[in-house]
């Protein structure tokens, strides 16, 4: 035995003292206390016997990650203890109750002399080496006056052991020697001791978990070993003690380890991979339960760890949820930093993203953009690995675009296709999946811009990438289809002729051998036959082959039954079928087919997992479709089109974006009055209504469910309706007015956006399941829709290429249906054409000169269009003269001014002009029913009045020319506003964008006079100039003004909306109706600024005279412009009169 003490000095005590003093021991620390039979221990502790009845122990504390214990524990050694000392450091597997004394790592005898040779300095005392290594304990002694039983408390008698004790002794003693000396004998001494332990600690018994992990521990050193062990009992065994030690039990963090460490054995020798799958599971929840800087945490723990990580990552990634959460645990073990961070990233995107491909959610999808994007900037240029991340990453991009149609996600993939293309030169490894890879994003933005140098080098790349898979290489399937698809692609881009007749004949035999090479279970069988499919039913349309057509149905019916059905690649299943069974129905008019083809148009339109963009493009292809055919189910295909769009543009993070998104679909403009007309045809007038409502002014009907008035539900459940009001405020906030240039920052915004879409999706079906608000939120029908004609009749105008007519909704009563026959689309198309034309020559006419060519525009809208409304509304409906009505246009009728209908004839009678429509009817206009019925919503809410005049007429560089005429106009206004009124006049350097938005917060009553642009191609930037800078549609939309009530936009083209999209009617006036605005006079063109100030003066003094009570009054706004049209005949010229339109309440 060796024992190594530093000397410092020798204290000489006399016999006499000795008797009279105690010597009080501190046990500071340990190091290096190794463990004989290599077990992570629970704690460690030392003894010491101070004579043959008494034993006093330590605290038992964690084994540091450094090797080391720390206690500063003490014991007062009494003049009558023994002259010699027994100290033993041992190890317990226990924290909460030890079973036996422990395993022993050093013992060592030593005298009290010995121990006072050391004064009052810490000594080190060393014990007998542990494999090469020797235990030591830190102490420091003291003598004390002597005195009775001190630290009593501490010492415990020594008694006869019982069996559970001593057999659990023995048995850490020979499972040290077996591990010392690897003698068979020694293992099945401790199995045995550890046996009969556990046969004395039944079920129930408390330390019976203690037993267990003893006995497993023993039996699985001897599996490791080699020896002939049960594995399943050891697990078994292991699994059962965990069980019996819960969350939050002391001991559950080392039965967690201990099953690990069994697991990863059983892995090694079996290589099964629902092993390591759950000794990662298992290490996920032990990390929290170790702290760091434990031995159990730094070393063993680590140890796993770095084991289980790389074995993980070698295995095959699915789209389960088991292999998901796998991927998770291991990028949990691998923070930012770690050697495995970029590959754990990368496993983890693979498998969300196969997720993605099985069932279709766009979250997964954007996840794996986000992991792969953090993966990429862990690789700088240069790096050797840097090519594989950009390519992973484009092709998840690629997909994205594929799936929400995106163009920049398109453009990002094709620019990462290119760099990757340029890391993999001639010779490298991978250079043919790169080729490929480009070539298949150039032939998809051939698709959407049809650029012929795109298709042609794009069929070069995918030439070469063939070239470099030759027979017997396993991607040379892929290779062919590739190409075979920008072959077809050509054909069918390029229309039939003769050269590329070949381009299809080529790809039908390339679709061929791919399908050959593939077998039957290949997993992307299925897409190769949609292709050969798809190039088949393109060869009958041209040749009328039957067996092409009929094999085209057989490979659809065939991927069918390869696909799962929440497949998202079912959709396109459906897709090629219809395209044959359409195909079949053109050549043979067999109306079987015709069946087939729209109800296959119905599965792939309302395929649950398929991307909106798609299944939005199969509604359009049904309606079209179904309208050419007239097959019974074209109402249901509008409605299923309108459903999509919806849920595909309110999921869009910005107001830019869903327009962007809206926009991206070719022909869905006309959809509103194409689907009211067919409804119109059905004689379905109510559904006509609904349809033309849900179908126009969707940009505007998407932003107001975030701002939706919620008394009746705070009523009914004031829970519910903060909860919603909270989440439909986070949701407007969070719509960024444009995309980031910083695709990251944008991906993260998108992703934060459908989470709380999602959320406020939920609570949204919360509050449609209490009583009475079943239809909350959703597209109105035809009764909630007819409070819209509360104070007067609502007609809504409608052109379409399959009649032009008119639907009346009455205050009351079924809708009324008006005919046009003698007007046709074209007829419409013209008529605007003719009065754009007629407004731009009139702006160079002197003002006294006869508008002849604009009397007979307005003459025709007359005969054509309003007198046969008119006749309904005062014939049937009985309306009274000087009733207001209100003009809801659609299509072309919106750049048509309907209110300004006139015959321009005398009477029959010569008693007079004929009356027109201004001098019969009070004319308003509503972009849409609903829009209407907001307004009349928020009026009953009262506020103080005020009013602001915003003007200026000096604009910032680059806005316009100078209005000379603005100051007198805004004087004008202040002169007649009534002196009970706070007015504010904002005009020359305060007049700008933050000023006038601020105005128009503020007060309750606005009038605007600047410069006013149109923005025909992005109309969310249409403007008023300011001093600094425009204020755009864009800023009035997010400046939310609720207690608004009355807008005068004395500026040039505010209330007309672009060509494009005349139905989302997305000009500055609706802007501001939709920001809170009641009534808003504004503007279908230019302004003359020098005779503007004449109408605004005949419109104030109407619109306040007889003011009751000193109260505004916005309902007035119609009749005030009725009035100052008629009051300003002799001075203003027609054009510059009916320019100014009243919309809203």
């Amino acid at each position: 035995m060796r024992r190594t003490v530093r000397h410092l000095f020798r204290r000489i005590l006399t016999p006499a003292s000795l008797a009279s003093q105690c010597i009080k021991l501190e046990i500071i620390s340990a190091q290096n206390p190794e463990i004989p039979s290599n077990r992570i221990p629970a704690g460690i502790y030392v003894s010491i016997d101070v004579d043959s009845r008494r034993c006093w122990k330590s605290a038992v504390k964690v084994l540091s990650s450094d090797n080391s214990v720390a206690w500063g524990d003490a014991v007062t050694l009494s003049s009558q203890a023994s002259p010699t000392l027994s100290i033993e450091i041992r190890a317990y597997y226990e924290l909460d109750r030890m079973l036996g004394n422990g395993e022993v790592i050093g013992k060592l005898k030593i005298s009290r002399d010995e121990l006072l040779d050391h004064g009052d300095e810490p000594f080190e005392l060393s014990f007998p080496p542990v494999r090469g290594v020797h235990p030591s304990l830190t102490l420091k002694t003291a003598v004390v006056h002597a005195c009775d039983n001190l630290d009593g408390a501490l010492f415990v008698s020594h008694a006869d052991c019982e069996i559970i004790t001593r057999e659990t002794d023995a048995g850490h003693a020979r499972l040290a020697e077996y591990m010392s000396s690897g003698t068979d004998s020694h293992l099945n001494d401790a199995v045995g001791n550890f046996q009969l332990v556990l046969d004395q600690c039944l079920v129930g018994h408390p330390d019976r978990a203690a037993a267990l992990t003893n006995l497993a521990w023993a039996r699985l050193e001897g599996y490791i070993r080699k020896d002939l062990q049960d594995i399943d009992n050891i697990t078994s065994l292991i699994c059962e003690a965990l069980a019996l030690r819960p969350h939050g039990h002391p001991d559950r963090a080392l039965s967690l380890y201990c099953l690990i460490r069994t697991l990863i054995w059983r892995y090694s020798r079996e290589r099964t991979a629902v092993y390591i799958h759950e000794s990662a599971q298992l290490c996920c929840e032990l990390l929290p339960l170790c702290p760091e800087g434990t031995y159990l945490r730094g070393i063993s723990l680590d140890n796993a760890v770095n084991y289980v990580i790389p074995e993980c990552n070698n295995l095959p990634t699915d789209a389960s949820n088991e292999c998901i959460r796998l991927r998770r645990n291991i990028l949990e073990f691998c923070p930012a930093g770690h050697q495995h961070h970029p590959h754990a990233l990368g496993e983890l995107a693979q498998a969300v993203e196969a997720r993605f491909d099985q069932h279709g959610s766009v979250d997964d999808l954007d996840e794996s953009i986000q992991l792969r994007r953090e993966a990429v900037s862990l690789f700088p240029e240069g790096h050797s690995s840097r090519d594989t991340y950009l390519n992973n990453l484009a092709l998840s991009l690629s997909s994205r675009f594929g799936h929400q149609r995106k163009f920049h996600d398109l453009e990002e993939a094709i620019t990462l296709y290119e760099e990757v293309l340029r890391l993999r030169p001639a010779g490298h490894k991978s250079r043919d999946f790169s080729l490929s890879n480009l070539g298949l994003a150039l032939c998809t933005r051939f698709i959407e811009r049809g650029d012929i140098d795109e298709i042609t080098r794009a069929i070069s790349l995918h030439r070469e990438a063939l070239a470099l898979c030759p027979s017997g290489n396993s991607s040379r399937d892929t290779m062919l289809n590739n190409l075979a698809h920008a072959l077809q692609t050509k054909f069918e881009k390029l229309h039939a002729s003769e050269e590329s007749a070949e381009d299809l004949n080529e790809a039908i035999d390339l679709y061929r051998e791919c399908l050959r090479l593939q077998g039957h279970d290949h997993p992307n069988r299925h897409t190769a036959l949609h292709n050969l499919s798809s190039a088949l039913c393109s060869a009958f349309t041209r040749t009328r082959k039957n067996e092409d057509v009929k094999e085209a149905i057989d490979l659809c019916e065939e991927s069918l039954l390869l696909l799962p059905s929440l497949h998202p690649d079912r959709c396109l299943s459906y897709v090629r079928l219809q395209e044959a069974y359409l195909a079949r129905y053109q050549v043979h008019n067999n109306p079987a087919d015709l069946s087939l083809a729209m109800e296959n148009f119905r599965l792939a339109s309302r395929h649950p997992t398929r991307g909106f963009p798609d299944r939005i493009h199969e509604a359009i292809n049904w309606t079209v479709a179904a309208e050419e055919y007239s097959h019974a189910s074209a109402l249901e295909a509008y409605k299923t089109f309108f459903e999509l769009l919806d849920r595909h543009l309110v999921a869009q993070s910005s107001i830019v974006a869903r327009r962007e998104s809206s926009s991206a679909f070719r022909r869905p403009s006309a959809f509103p009055v194409k689907a009211a007309s067919c409804a119109i045809r059905l004689d379905n007038l109510r559904g006509a209504v609904e349809l033309v409502e849900q179908g126009r002014g969707q940009q505007w009907s998407l932003a107001s469910r975030l701002r939706s008035p919620l008394e009746d539900l705070k009523f009914t459940d004031p829970i519910l309706a903060h909860k919603f009001s909270e989440l439909s405020k986070r949701l407007s906030d969070a719509q960024g007015s444009a995309g980031s240039t910083d695709r990251a920052a944008a991906d993260r915004a998108a992703i934060k956006y459908r989470k709380l879409t999602n959320q406020w999706d939920a609570v949204v079906a919360q509050i449609r399941n209490l009583p009475a608000f079943s239809r909350f939120l959703l597209p109105p029908s035809f009764a909630e829709l007819q409070v819209a004609a509360r104070h007067g009749p609502v007609i809504i105008l409608i052109a379409s290429q399959y009649s032009c007519s008119a639907i009346i909704v009455p205050t009351s009563g079924e809708p009324r249906h008006v005919s046009f026959p003698r007007i046709t689309l074209a007829d419409l198309e013209q008529l605007k054409d003719d009065f754009a034309t007629t407004i731009r020559h009139t702006a160079r006419m002197h003002p006294r000169k006869p508008r002849e060519k604009l009397q007979r525009r307005l003459r025709v809208v007359w005969d054509e269009i309003m007198l046969p409304i008119v006749n309904v509304l005062q014939d049937d409906l009985k309306l009274q003269r000087r009733s207001r009505i209100w003009l809801c246009p659609t299509a072309a009728f919106t750049s048509i001014p309907l209110h300004a209908a006139n015959p321009f004839r005398s009477r029959a009678d010569r008693s007079g002009p004929e009356a027109c429509l201004e001098d019969i009817f009070i004319c308003s206009y509503t972009p849409t029913l609903s829009a209407l019925i907001r307004s009349r919503q928020r009026m009953e809410t009262c506020v103080t009045q005020t009013f602001a005049a915003i003007g200026q007429g000096e604009p910032g560089a680059g806005q316009g020319n100078v209005l000379p005429a603005v100051n007198i106009e805004l004087e004008l206004v202040r002169e007649h506003i009534p002196p009970n009124i706070k007015f504010t006049n904002l005009s020359k350097d305060e007049a700008t964008q933050a000023g006038a938005l601020d105005a128009l917060r503020l007060n309750t009553w606005v009038h605007l006079a600047c410069h006013g642009k149109q923005d025909l191609e992005q109309p969310y930037n249409s403007s008023f100039a300011m001093r600094d800078k425009p204020l755009t549609l864009l800023d009035i939309m997010e400046n939310n003004s609720p207690q608004a009530e009355f807008a005068f936009l004395s500026a040039c083209h505010t209330a007309v909306g672009d060509e494009e999209t005349p139905d989302e009617a997305v000009h500055l006036a609706a802007g501001l109706q939709f920001s809170g605005f009641k009534s808003v006079v504004g503007t279908l063109w230019g302004v003359n600024d020098a005779l503007a100030k004449h109408f605004v003066e005949a419109f104030y003094e109407k619109m306040f005279e007889d003011m009751e009570d000193g109260v505004m009054d916005c309902t007035n706004a119609a009749h005030a412009v009725n009035h100052a049209r008629d009051s300003m005949k002799m001075k203003v010229p027609l054009e510059q009169r009916i320019v100014f339109v009243h919309i809203g309440v």
